[in-house]
């Protein structure tokens, strides 16, 4: 475990705190973004009903995206319905996402030694890119839906590369490199 010295009050204490902070929220969405995959079928139902509900203007700005939530709500609910198994896939994507989160405790409480793990997210981020554009034509999913999908491989490796940054400072604040 990295231990950073009782006496120093602004360098690599508050390097490390900032550290801890970023992974803090990059784990919490990447939970929250795993965890919504259990409820899929309840998600979408409300989802659906709200843009034909007190969520129509939004339905009616977008009425791409509206049609794309009513094609997905009715096909997942026939898949609950005639092949509740195929959902199990979801399950384990909500799983695959709660254990990667689990990873991220090595760096919080040794970024340094554990940076690696930051690293691995960052490739992942960008791995989303290449499957988004591969798979989601192959699934007839819409262009703009695969780019909101990439946008979360870009938004994940924001917050990384920051860490990244930080742990790198703290490395070399620890070695006593400038």
């Amino acid at each position: 475990m990295y231990v950073v010295p009782v006496s120093d009050t602004n360098g690599p204490r508050a390097l490390l705190k900032r550290i801890r902070v970023w992974l803090i929220l990059f784990v919490v969405c990447l939970v929250l973004s795993g965890a919504t995959a259990f409820p899929l079928v309840t998600e979408l139902r409300l989802l659906d009903a709200s843009l034909h509900g007190w969520a129509s203007p939004v339905a009616d700005l977008l009425p791409g995206l509206a049609e794309w939530i009513d094609r997905v709500e009715s096909g997942i609910r026939t898949a609950d319905t005639q092949a509740p198994y195929l959902l199990y896939g979801t399950d384990w994507l909500a799983f695959a996402h709660l254990v990667i989160a689990v990873a991220f405790y090595g760096p919080y409480r040794d970024p340094v030694r554990n940076i690696w793990v930051i690293e691995f997210g960052m490739i992942a981020c960008v791995g989303i890119i290449p499957l988004a554009l591969v798979c989601g034509p192959i699934r007839d999913i819409p262009f703009w839906w695969s780019v909101i999908d990439m946008s979360f491989g870009v938004l994940g490796i924001l917050p990384l590369l920051h860490v990244r940054r930080l742990i790198k400072r703290l490395e070399a604040a620890h070695s006593g490199r400038p």
